[in-house]
């Protein structure tokens, strides 16, 4: 058990039969009445984030979560299946809860996200950048570039991006 006191940014919280994470909080004390704390919350089943007064003191539950590196291994009609780096146990994901799934490839090391006491997976977080070739670009336009246009690109895995448009 925590209070309003212990509020920071990041600390996961169970509310209203769901888990969330702190995205924002500030304590408010008014002239006339008692402090309150206003938050952002987002929900870590859902993503959906929600604003919430909370009066100062109110105790809240705390929730533990953990980052755990998995690799992926490969996909079929269940869903996305990935091992756990240290005890090499295969998990199966389904494809709401990775973020980005078109940037997966076979052994890419990724973090997921796992409910400390009922051991649920609640998301998956690829890195901020993936390995892409480009294959094929449509021929650029004589005298377009003078401005930083984008043009759309089949890629495969193998060099830097961080998007599906290359310039």
């Amino acid at each position: 058990m925590a209070t309003t006191a212990d509020f920071r940014n990041g600390l996961c919280i169970e509310y209203n039969h769901d888990l969330f994470t702190i995205v924002e909080f500030q304590h408010v004390k008014p002239g006339k009445g008692s402090a309150f704390v206003r938050t952002k919350l987002k929900s870590l089943t859902t993503g959906k984030v929600l604003e919430n007064t909370f009066n100062s003191g109110v105790k809240v539950t705390t929730a533990r979560i953990e980052r755990r590196p998995h690799q992926y291994l490969y996909k079929d009609e269940m869903g996305y299946h990935f091992m756990d780096s240290n005890t090499f146990e295969q998990v199966m994901i389904e494809e709401s809860k990775i973020n980005a799934p078109e940037f997966l490839t076979d052994g890419q090391e990724v973090d997921v996200i796992v409910h400390d006491e009922t051991e649920t997976v609640l998301s998956c977080e690829l890195p901020a950048f993936v390995e892409l070739t480009v294959t094929y670009t449509e021929p650029g336009i004589k005298g377009d570039t003078a401005t930083n246009t984008t043009k759309p690109a089949n890629a495969q895995h193998g060099c830097r991006s961080t998007g599906a448009a290359f310039r």
